[in-house]
């Protein structure tokens, strides 16, 4: 298991996250998710024991991970801008690694070596973003850890091999019952990998749940009046956003909508049609803090 507990961290004065808990459970799959710049790499280098927090701790099967060598040969961390030291090979990456993760296998880094079509004896160097990106999976995966952190993980790969990816994944932690954090600004990508996931937004952890609990507790409702609307009509409405075009309405709700939809049907609609959010509506829900008019950028 992996645990953050109240996790802030800070450079200088200036705080990338705050006061940050949640659990990553054995057998799962965490998706991190938010803009870019959120703070999600920054949580990820916390947990991997580069940056010791200001504040509260992260733990791996109860133990610190802050200068850690005993939890560091259990964890195995991909950050988002890889580094392959000058005139390195994939085997040669194998063998390093080998003197460090005392469980790394061999047998299946030749077999994810073969998996993605990668020569093994090639100059990572010379690889393509996507192919450096295949490289690193494969020796993380090799080296068998308990838990792996993977920042951006799915940038620079083609279609073909993120669904080969995913599958790993998910066959890895079936396996070794092993707890992966995949931090993402890719809604799509999650939405159909992950167990759980979190929203940073604003420094800060907004949501934390079961990716069926996002899609179950959020409803969005299309309706049709006879006549022009306005805000005014929905004041005695609790709803999450409201957005009107004349005579159709918009409206998101969060959790049970039933005694809402009630009193939208005594405002006498001609439909009413209701949808559930997908993951990525519902985290741009969660994250929009304004309305923006793009139609006055360009005057």
């Amino acid at each position: 298991m992996i645990e953050f507990k109240h996790v802030t961290k800070k450079f200088d004065d200036f705080t990338a996250v705050e006061d940050i808990s949640f659990k990553v459970e054995p057998s799962s799959i965490y998706g991190l998710i938010g803009y870019n710049g959120a703070g999600k790499t920054t949580l990820l280098k916390t947990a991997a024991g580069i940056y010791r927090p200001e504040n509260g701790e992260v733990l791996m099967d109860g133990q610190n991970t802050f200068n850690n060598n005993d939890i560091r040969k259990l964890m195995f961390y991909i950050p988002d801008d890889l580094y392959f030291p000058m005139n390195s090979t994939p085997k040669s990456m194998a063998k390093f690694y080998a003197d460090y993760y005392p469980n790394f296998s061999f047998k299946t880094f030749d077999n994810l070596i073969e998996l993605f079509g990668l020569d093994k004896k090639k100059k990572i160097r010379g690889f393509s973003k996507g192919m450096q990106r295949q490289t690193e999976i494969v020796l993380a995966l090799a080296s068998k850890p308990q838990f792996l952190l993977l920042d951006e993980t799915f940038d620079g790969l083609d279609p073909q091999k993120r669904e080969i990816t995913k599958k790993l994944f998910v066959e890895y932690i079936a396996e070794k019952e092993a707890s992966i954090i995949i931090s993402s600004h890719n809604l799509v990508e999650l939405s159909n990998l992950c167990d759980n996931a979190g929203l940073i937004n604003g420094k800060h952890l907004t949501m934390d749940c079961s990716v069926y609990d996002i899609s179950q507790n959020y409803s969005k409702l299309r309706l049709i009046f006879d006549r022009d609307v306005t805000p005014e009509d929905f004041k005695d409405i609790k709803y999450k956003s409201l957005d009107i075009d004349g005579k159709i309405v918009m409206m998101v709700f969060e959790g049970d909508a039933t005694e809402e939809k009630q009193k939208l049907n005594a405002l006498l609609p001609v439909a009413i049609d209701e949808y559930q959010l997908t993951m990525e509506e519902v985290f741009l829900n969660e994250m929009e803090d304004k309305k923006y008019d793009i139609t006055k950028v360009f005057e």
